[in-house]
């Protein structure tokens, strides 16, 4: 039985570094007005706590409260500083596009917060206890909790030490961005309720109608990143129109170029705020809905490996076994389909399919192309369509096949060696391809 695939996909659309440190800071002052709370009703002799939870004197308090702070601030920052330190790391060995994998980890996140809670809750426990000619205020179980919340503080230091040392590594990277491939197709291709399914459109046909439709225009530049084609199938539905995407998400639209059409173009300036509130474009490209940008983000991993300057072979092999997984993956759950229907079965929202042969040579190109010294590389890449071959659609085969002859071609620039272990591993994968090629 083959093991569960992810189902959730964390939004890129929303990234921050801020949010969960933010909260955890606001916990912690709530949960000294807690305590602080008790302490008082204990100074006042309303409730007793037990003499057990006493942490000395006023001096000893403020001596331990100072040495907490200290620690915590020292701590603190250094957790910045290795952070910023792994996020230039990131930058530089599996490019600038991965750095949000890293903002999102919720581990950095939590790390930051607990350290900075703890730091904003003793500050406070130092600023109540005091001592003066009248009276002596010592908040024993703010104390207690204090130590408690450097203790655990500490404590998931070390966990997220673990969590660093393991997420820089390059297989492990790469197993991640191909295993959100499957939660991000569950999700584009979901219909909900509202929605139903109908026969499949004549491209074609759809573009005739859709240029005598009324166009509405691209109100910013940027990438197209999400579309809620729920919303847009229920607004063309009560519109009695169909609207026709221009672009998928993934692609580029600058500013005033035509990003959709409304057809008839009478609907248009009804559908037009809609198709603005529902289609998301932004500075980058997400994977919410773009199947392209995790098979990039893998090869852009891979060429780098592969570049002169850090001429890593295994990291280039390892790129390749998983876009291998990724293609499998887009082979048996389909990329962004591109229509969608209404519960009538009425086609309303059209948009540009992502082709599966397109993504065959997305993946294989700037690889082959960067590993073309590299017979290791070349040599898995062929293995890895020999493999495929029998489990893919027509058109990634012949998509196969093409990288199949397309790699021989390069094998003149090896040594006689290695050209010959290169052909050896053609042979064998074009047989496969050309013969499920012509199935």
């Amino acid at each position: 039985m083959l093991a569960p695939r992810p189902t959730k996909l964390r939004s890129q659309r929303d990234i921050n570094l801020w949010r969960i440190p933010l909260q955890l800071s606001l916990a912690a002052i709530v949960l000294f007005a807690v305590t602080v709370t008790f302490d008082a009703l204990d100074h006042y002799r309303v409730v007793r706590i037990p003499t057990w939870l006493t942490m000395g004197s006023i001096d000893d308090a403020r001596a331990i409260l100072g040495a907490m702070m200290g620690a915590v601030a020292t701590v603190l920052a250094l957790i910045f500083s290795v952070a910023l330190l792994v996020l230039s790391m990131v930058a530089t060995l599996f490019g600038p596009r991965l750095l949000y994998r890293f903002l999102q980890d919720w581990v950095t996140q939590a790390t930051i917060g607990l350290f900075m809670g703890t730091f904003i809750y003793v500050c406070l426990c130092f600023l109540v206890t005091h001592q003066d000619a009248d009276s002596r205020f010592i908040p024993q179980l703010s104390l207690i909790t204090s130590w408690i919340l450097v203790v655990g503080s500490f404590g998931f230091l070390v966990f997220y030490s673990h969590r660093i040392a393991t997420s820089i590594q390059n297989p492990d990277m790469i197993a991640r961005i191909a295993n959100e491939l499957h939660p991000a197709l569950i999700g584009a291709n979901a219909r909900s309720e509202a929605e139903g399914t109908g026969p499949v459109p004549d491209d074609e046909d759809v573009l005739r109608r859709a240029n005598d439709g009324a166009e509405i225009s691209c109100p910013t530049s940027g990438y197209l990143q999400h579309l809620d084609h729920s919303a847009l199938v229920a607004a063309a539905a009560a519109a009695g129109a169909l609207i026709v995407l221009r672009y998928r998400p993934g692609q580029f639209v600058l500013r005033g170029e035509p990003l959709a059409a409304v057809v008839p173009a009478s609907a248009g300036p009804r559908l037009e705020a809609a198709i603005d509130r529902h289609v998301a474009i932004g500075a980058h490209r997400t994977l919410t809905q773009d199947s392209e940008f995790g098979i990039a983000q893998i090869v852009e991993i891979a060429i780098r490996a592969l570049s002169p300057a850090v001429n890593d072979t295994f990291t280039g092999v390892a790129s390749v076994d998983w876009l291998g997984d990724a293609l499998l993956t887009l082979a048996e759950q389909p990329p962004l389909q591109g229509d969608w229907y209404d519960r009538s079965g009425e086609l309303r929202v059209w948009a540009p399919a992502v082709r599966i042969e397109r993504l065959v040579k997305l993946a294989y190109d700037q690889i082959r192309q960067a590993a073309a010294t590299t017979p290791a590389v070349l040599i898995r890449q062929l293995d890895l369509a020999r493999r495929l071959a029998p489990r893919v659609s027509i058109p990634a085969r012949r998509a196969l096949a093409d990288q199949v002859d397309a790699i021989r071609s390069m094998g003149a620039m090896l040594a006689d060696l290695d050209r010959r272990d290169v052909e050896t591993a053609h042979d064998r994968a074009h047989a496969v391809t050309h013969i499920f090629t012509q199935s």
